[in-house]
């Protein structure tokens, strides 16, 4: 197995772990957590910043005083999330009403946020790219939403691209990219699809390409990450990211950075039905 993927434990209660240890990186820990309706857990989040984005199910939430009650989406592909914000310092809670499936980002930090509950209508939909590269952008967590977190779901459709062009974000340059850990968690429609992913960098010391399924989760720690869909199979990801100047910054990989100004590609390019002799008149 790459050590690029961490694989789903589906009867485990924590389905996935990364710690920063675990990855190899400084920031940022990652887990999915299922629950039966009625079970619950609580949590100290210490010197954490916390998010809970609920992939599926219902639940009764809590943080110190504070108490929301969520009916949530069915499955990742049914509707906008339902998340958590819980800063630094604090006891929160989380009780099943339905059976329930959550992952959890988390980030040491200082604790100049307050906590809040994040709803589908609070999160901003993008559509991103174009033709065989479209895809859509939920936003969770921006930046200033959190104080080193970051968080996105993403939509790729049966076929399409992903993460494209290219782009990195593992040095810091301010204004060009900044330095973030990242992990895409997949879910794929129908289950037995797959998706591609490479990593790479410029200088082909890192040059990987993983076969990643329903429930994998791919830790990003350095150089570009595109994803391609196997067609028929509509593909999601949830990105969480944390760095000490979270930012959307990223750079693009010169070589097919023109791409963002030509999703159809250049001109002359490939149109079918391809005919004649290729002789001028």
């Amino acid at each position: 197995m790459s050590d690029h993927v961490v694989k789903l434990d589906p009867t485990a209660t924590i389905r996935a772990d990364v710690t920063p240890e675990r990855a190899g990186w400084r920031h940022l820990g990652f887990q999915v957590r299922a629950l039966r309706a009625g079970e619950g857990f609580v949590s100290e989040s210490d010197g954490h910043e916390v998010c809970l984005v609920l992939l599926a199910g219902d639940a009764d939430l809590s943080v110190g005083g504070e108490r929301w009650t969520v009916a949530g989406r069915r499955g990742v592909f049914q509707g906008l999330p339902h998340a958590l914000y819980v800063p630094p310092g604090q006891r929160y809670g989380v009780r099943a009403s339905s059976d329930l499936e959550l992952a959890v980002g988390m980030a040491a930090a200082e604790g100049r946020l307050p906590p809040r509950l994040i709803t589908p209508d609070d999160v901003k939909v993008e559509i991103r790219g174009g033709h065989n590269v479209t895809r859509q952008i939920s936003h969770v967590l921006d930046p200033g939403d959190a104080e080193k977190l970051l968080c996105v779901e993403v939509y790729t459709p049966s076929g399409n691209w992903s993460s494209y062009p290219p782009h990195r974000h593992d040095e810091h340059h301010p204004g060009v990219e900044v330095d973030l850990d990242e992990v895409y968690h997949y879910r794929i429609d129908p289950a037995d699809g797959w998706a591609l992913q490479r990593l790479y960098t410029d200088d082909r010391s890192l040059n990987d390409v993983v076969i990643v399924g329903d429930g994998d989760t791919v830790l990003v720690r350095r150089g570009y990450h595109p994803v391609a869909m196997a067609p028929g199979y509509d593909g999601y990801y949830l990105n969480f990211l944390a760095g000490e100047h979270p930012s959307w910054d990223a750079r693009d990989e010169p070589d097919l950075a023109w791409v963002r100004g030509q999703w159809a590609g250049r001109e002359g390019r490939l149109q079918l039905p391809l005919s004649g002799t290729g002789r001028d008149a």
